[in-house]
């Protein structure tokens, strides 16, 4: 029996679920994310450029290039890991090096990324973040340094994945550019667990950015979302006070509705993506399985205190603006209705008007038939009357006689070939 034939893309779907494995790390060691993202219509970018940009790096410390059209990559470069992915909106470098320096989040390890290969990026930092992991000591030595790396007002700190490790990060960016996480890893905590922390602070802090450009453009919207809720309030209150015609208010309604549908097509992509990193961000602190840590703030609390105010305020605005859509729309109808009802109306007094003027033309034009009538009798009695005058002394009567002989069979059968014409016109 020949075998079954494959579907063309089973074995591509099926290996994409395993395309991008957790890297496996062992304590100590540093991570230092990137996060890059063009301006405007990133989702639409030229990915090779993208590509280029990688392999661009990856020719600075000889390693070998991605496959074409590849949407990640894991490497060696030099003495460093590289894990470089490629998403909707923009792409992410993850340089995991052995061993941590002895300045605590030292600007020199960012310098993996030479500072002109970063000038020369097709698109903008979006992020960057560096990620210090070193093998747990005590519980007070890790409240000492989370006291002295981070500011105490905004920390977030917590125990993850059923006492693992303990992570700390503040979400602020220092003076270098970079935001700064310590992960305490507890003694006998697998490599690809560590590696799975790692990746789900780059995660949550990536996601976290992605999602606040949904915020940034609400607060872009904000003055032109007020002043056509204000203009739509006037025209629907013109609507019932009649301060100005129906078909003029109509024509300012429709240029709102305009302006709504341009603010929502412009918007729908932006608010879409925030939602999706959204609930990625909330995902990726479920799975870390939090635990409080000498009553500090976890990354759940931090989100719910700082983060989620900006997202409700998001979704907030997105609701008003469908709702100011719907109601331009239904005010429109409305409009119409009114305006549909006052041309039928006007239509309704321009027929009877006519049927008026149609009814006074009949009689105007039965009045000319019978002048008509006589006018033409008139004139065929005066012809009768020429060609019977020379018989005049043959039968012995006057003039006058014979017109008046003549005159009611004449205008009779005028009268008789006027109404016959008629009902032929008709």
């Amino acid at each position: 029996m020949p075998p079954i034939e494959d579907h063309p893309l089973r074995y591509e779907l099926a290996n994409e679920l395993h395309a991008r494995p957790f890297p496996s790390l062992s304590a100590p060691c540093t991570a230092a994310y990137l996060a890059i993202k063009q301006p405007h219509d990133a989702a639409k970018r030229d990915r090779a450029a993208d590509l280029a940009h990688l392999t661009a790096l990856l020719d600075r410390y000889g390693a070998s290039h991605p496959q074409p059209g590849a949407t990640h990559y894991s490497g060696q470069i030099g003495r460093h890991v590289l894990k470089w992915e490629s998403h909707t909106e923009f792409v992410t470098y993850t340089v995991f090096t052995e061993g941590v320096s002895a300045r605590p989040f030292d600007l020199a390890d960012f310098e993996v990324f030479p500072g002109d290969w970063l000038d020369a990026s097709p698109g903008m930092r979006a992020t960057s973040a560096l990620i210090r992991v070193t093998p747990w000591e005590s519980k007070e030595q890790t409240r000492d340094e989370t006291d002295q790396w981070f500011v105490s007002e905004s920390v977030a700190v917590a125990r993850v994945l059923d006492d693992a490790a303990v992570i700390a990060g503040d979400f602020r960016i220092d003076t270098a550019g970079h935001l700064r996480f310590s992960v305490n890893v507890a003694p006998g905590t697998g490599a690809r667990r560590i590696g799975r922390i790692v990746q789900r602070l780059c995660e949550i802090e990536t996601y976290k950015s992605m999602s606040m450009l949904g915020f940034a453009r609400v607060r872009e919207m904000g003055r032109q979302m007020g002043e056509t809720d204000s203009q739509l309030s006037r025209l629907i209150g013109d609507m019932t006070g009649g301060a100005q015609p129906a078909e003029d208010t109509l024509q300012d309604l429709l240029r709102v509705s305009a302006e709504l549908e341009s603010l929502v097509a412009q918007s729908s992509f932006r608010f879409g993506a925030t939602a999706a990193y959204e609930q990625i961000v909330n995902q990726r602190i479920s799975v870390l399985r939090e635990d409080r840590f000498e009553g500090r703030q976890t990354f759940a609390e931090f989100m719910m205190r700082r983060y989620e105010p900006a997202m409700r305020t998001v979704r907030a605005t997105k609701e008003r603006l469908d709702a100011m859509a719907d109601r331009a729309m239904r005010a429109g109808e409305l409009l119409r209705t009114r305006v549909d009802v006052e041309r039928s109306a006007q239509n309704q007094a321009l027929l009877e008007s006519m049927d008026k003027r149609a009814d006074l033309q009949l009689r105007l034009q039965r009045t000319v038939e019978g002048l008509s009538v006589v006018a033409i009798s008139y004139y065929a009695v005066s012809l009768a009357g020429y060609l019977l005058y020379p018989l005049t002394g043959v039968l012995g009567l006057s003039k006058g006689m014979i017109t008046a002989a003549v005159t009611l069979p004449v205008v009779g059968f005028v009268w008789w070939m006027v109404q016959r014409i008629r009902k032929k016109l008709h």
